[in-house]
């Protein structure tokens, strides 16, 4: 479940309120830069384990340095971007796990963000690159497979495809669930959460058609309900 709030007031409404139906909680950079790191440990505190997704995209030293900050607030999962290349993948892998470590602590899953989900083959395009987009998201996850990480975070579209290529060894994190009948706002690369649970997805997140709803609770309910028809957890 994805915390997109700018307040911890309205973070610990949907905590609470969701207490029971979710134990996972994105936090993204909306919440993170709004509260800074005492929002990670007020989530833990209501009960939610953290999902730290802030994307960290920098010159390695930079970023290892930011992983082993946000290392210490004993996230479960923490996102940086595998455009980052190679070096700075293996250096943000050496420091969550050497600090995780030091502090006696689980280290964080190390996922890698591949292309996101509101581009499109065009935007890839403008962007300079001629490959296909399923393409570049198998490549970069085998980037960020090689250089340690524990996962990537990718759309559904694309989960099979990464099934394909890396079996079970790869946690797939989809985002842009959306429940039938959803419109997908910015997001354009979206599933419905049966279709990127058989696409192969490890976890899925949901973000605005819960915090946006007028029940959140039973949205929640709603997508559970779904996932077990499925055979999903």
């Amino acid at each position: 479940m994805a915390l997109d709030v700018s307040s911890l007031e309205e973070a610990e409404h949907l905590v609470r309120e969701l207490s029971g139906e979710v134990l996972w909680f994105k936090v993204g950079m909306q919440l993170f830069y709004h509260c800074g790191p005492s929002v990670v440990e007020a989530v833990q505190g209501w009960g939610g384990r953290v999902f730290l997704d802030l994307k960290l995209h920098d010159i390695p030293n930079t970023v290892a340095e930011a992983v082993r900050a946000l290392t210490r607030l004993e996230v479960g999962m923490l996102t940086v971007h595998t455009s980052g290349g190679r070096e700075m993948l293996r250096q943000a892998v050496q420091a969550a796990r050497e600090e995780a470590a030091l502090l006696g602590i689980r280290p964080p899953l190390l996922l890698g963000v591949t292309v996101l989900t509101s581009l499109t083959q065009t935007d890839l395009a403008e962007l300079g690159l001629a490959a296909q987009l399923r393409e570049i998201v198998v490549r970069w996850a085998r980037l960020a497979q090689e250089a340690g990480l524990d996962g990537v975070v990718a759309s559904a579209r694309e989960a099979k495809a990464l099934r394909l290529a890396f079996g079970s060894d790869l946690v797939i994190v989809t985002p842009g669930i959306r429940p039938g009948g959803t419109s997908a706002d910015d997001q354009r690369r979206i599933a419905t959460p049966r279709e990127a649970l058989k696409s192969g997805a490890s976890y899925l997140v949901v973000g605005r058609p819960v915090t946006q709803a007028l029940d959140p609770r039973a949205v929640v309910q709603q997508l559970l309900q779904e996932l077990g028809e499925t055979g999903g957890e």
